[in-house]
């Protein structure tokens, strides 16, 4: 860290839902952040709408901008580069933050650095808020578990920008997986948070669920844990009972997190990580952050709150990194949904 150059980045994030924008500086020191989240928007649809999301994009951006740098005392002008969420993510999400970000380069001349969604989820246990007292830098190689509505995956993180996925999801992402199972019994949107509410006062022994290991294997899968679910709940329908909805919720959020849990730990132990970083939404989950907090065996770290949902901080970290280490993007720069890490 102390070997790169000193940096203050603006970044942007339009990748789903949430507009947001923020000041980072050096890759750790939070000076401002702000989120303009559109969940009670999308909440009457069930889920996100892709074509309402890019439509209040366009309306935030630019406030939302303004906003960030006011809060951190400062301009575009005492910037060194803008930061811009590249994919994935919704390809109008994506553009409205893209055109924003090239707008602003090209005006400014400040350089232009594209960051992969994903590896910003990652970035964002390097973050803390300027004024605190420094955590300690994750340390390499470094196991991630990147746990989101889109995206269940491992990767080996070696050093900064150097990855090896080990493993994805063949199916549902977990936090996708806890969208339908909300809807399947009666729970609201996000299904995330509604799970583990209804799961406080439940059993999560009551139903035997199964877990899908893969042997051999570092992929997840969760769609055969949903259908499960599904039949249980018709189940005790046809018994014309009522739905033991804290019991369900409770059994299906424990089946998730012990595969992701265990196979984390599996392939830690595997390629000598010498810590485990858990990101992405579904890592606010507070009985996932329990269990990883609880073994003893690594060291783990885990983003405040704030950070595990979409946010432009983990962005701004990132790209941080990305332009310490010489990358700079061009006005060709367009989204690439499916753009690996690498």
């Amino acid at each position: 860290m102390t070997s790169l150059p000193p940096a203050r980045i603006l970044a942007i994030e339009t990748s789903c839902d949430e507009t947001a924008a923020a000041v980072i500086e050096n890759g750790r020191a939070l000076l401002a952040s702000t989120v303009a989240s559109q969940m009670e928007l999308h909440a009457r649809y069930g889920g996100v709408y892709p074509e309402v999301a890019s439509r209040q994009h366009i309306l935030s951006a630019a406030p939302v901008v303004e906003e960030t740098l006011a809060k951190a005392h400062t301009t575009l002008g005492d910037m060194d580069a803008i930061a811009v969420t590249r994919g994935p993510g919704l390809a109008g999400s994506l553009l409205v933050g893209l055109n924003l970000a090239k707008g602003l380069s090209l005006g400014s001349g400040l350089p232009l650095v594209g960051v992969n969604h994903l590896e910003g989820h990652i970035y964002s246990a390097w973050v803390y808020k300027d004024g605190e007292t420094p955590p300690p830098e994750p340390e390499f190689p470094l196991l991630a578990l990147l746990v989101s509505g889109g995206h269940t995956e491992l990767n080996l993180m070696e050093s900064h920008l150097k990855y090896k996925r080990l493993g994805a999801t063949r199916d549902d992402a977990a936090g996708e997986a806890f969208d339908k199972a909300a809807r399947l019994i009666g729970l609201g949107y996000p299904g995330g948070p509604a799970v583990q509410k209804a799961a406080e006062g439940g059993d999560p022994d009551r139903f035997n669920l199964p877990r899908a290991w893969l042997e051999g294997s570092w992929d997840f899968s969760f769609s055969g844990l949903k259908t499960s679910l599904l039949r249980e709940a018709q189940r005790i329908e046809k018994e014309d009972t009522p739905l033991p909805v804290a019991d369900l919720a409770a059994s299906f959020q424990a089946a998730v997190i012990d595969v992701l849990l265990q196979k984390t730990l599996n392939a830690a132990r595997e390629f000598g990580a010498r810590q485990i970083l858990v990101a992405g939404g579904v890592s606010a989950n507070q009985p996932l952050r329990q269990a990883f907090l609880g073994q003893r065996e690594f060291p783990v770290n885990i983003p405040a709150f704030a950070l595990c949902t979409d946010n432009a901080a983990m962005v701004a970290s990132a790209g941080y990194f990305r332009f310490a280490h010489g990358q700079r993007d061009g006005m060709e720069m367009d989204i690439l949904p499916t753009w690996p890490l690498s």
